[in-house]
């Protein structure tokens, strides 16, 4: 990661994006944040709060393993934890409606 700083979540979302690049991890990473949106819904609907608790673990599973293992790269949370968790919701809706592709022009699989 570069040592650079980022001031907002505008310069933080390019650079967030090139640590995402990897097929299966973006597929991984839509799942996974999917899933987060699902508990948190599923708490408020059924009064179930559990699903706050594994939300997060849920998410940063399928995230963690699309990086270590499909981007070979650390995930950006250990150093911009904010920045990356609303990049993760952005990403996400960007892949939901097209505005990302899922297979991006330097994938590394697929």
């Amino acid at each position: 990661m570069p040592d650079k700083r980022f001031k907002s979540l505008k310069e933080f979302y390019p650079f967030y994006l090139t640590e995402h690049q990897n097929l299966t991890s973006r597929i991984l990473h839509f799942i996974g944040t999917g899933l987060v949106v699902l508990a948190l819904f599923a708490a408020v609907l059924f009064h179930e709060w559990r699903f706050l608790l594994i939300a997060p673990l849920i998410g940063y599973a399928f995230a963690w393993i699309g990086h270590f293992f499909f981007e070979k790269n650390k995930p950006a949370t250990f150093k911009y934890p904010a920045y990356s968790l609303a990049s993760d919701f952005i990403l996400f809706w960007d892949l939901l409606t097209g505005s990302q592709p899922f297979k991006t022009n330097k994938n590394h699989n697929g």
